[in-house]
């Protein structure tokens, strides 16, 4: 009996999975992702009302996405992720697909079901990419 040969994706899978699907593309591993609940959209809405308002206020040039918002972290791995929020400054790392190249901000609000994915594997690759603020 042989070993399970693993599948590696690619960004071309992650964008052609079905529109209403959340999902990571991390290492080549695709992360499904539950629909988020009460709790949590209640605190992603608070949280990106008051940064854009911040940035509006301050008449500030970084643009503001809440999640579901595609960020490939760097151009040359096929790492994409779905922040809670992002915050990019640099425009030119904007895309009709999303961004690509670190944003300056990501906001994580982290869950309690799976908090290693945004306390280790996530993290890790923020820091790598270059996220200023997480």
């Amino acid at each position: 009996m042989g070993v399970a040969q693993q599948i590696f994706y690619t960004e071309d899978d992650y964008y052609n999975l079905p529109e209403n699907v959340r999902a990571e593309l991390i290492d080549g591993q695709i992360y499904y992702q539950a629909a988020p609940g009460r709790i949590h959209q209640e605190m992603l809405s608070f949280l990106f009302k008051k940064i854009a308002f911040y940035i509006d206020d301050k008449n500030g040039f970084c643009k503001i996405y809440p999640a579901p918002f595609a960020v490939k972290l760097s151009a040359d791995r096929e790492n994409i992720v779905e922040p809670d929020i992002s915050v990019i400054c640099d425009r030119r790392k904007l895309t009709d697909r999303g961004c690509t190249g670190a944003p300056d901000w990501i906001v994580e609000i982290i869950s309690p079901d799976n908090p290693e994915h945004d306390y280790i594997r996530k993290l890790n690759l923020y820091k790598d990419a270059g996220v200023r603020k997480y």
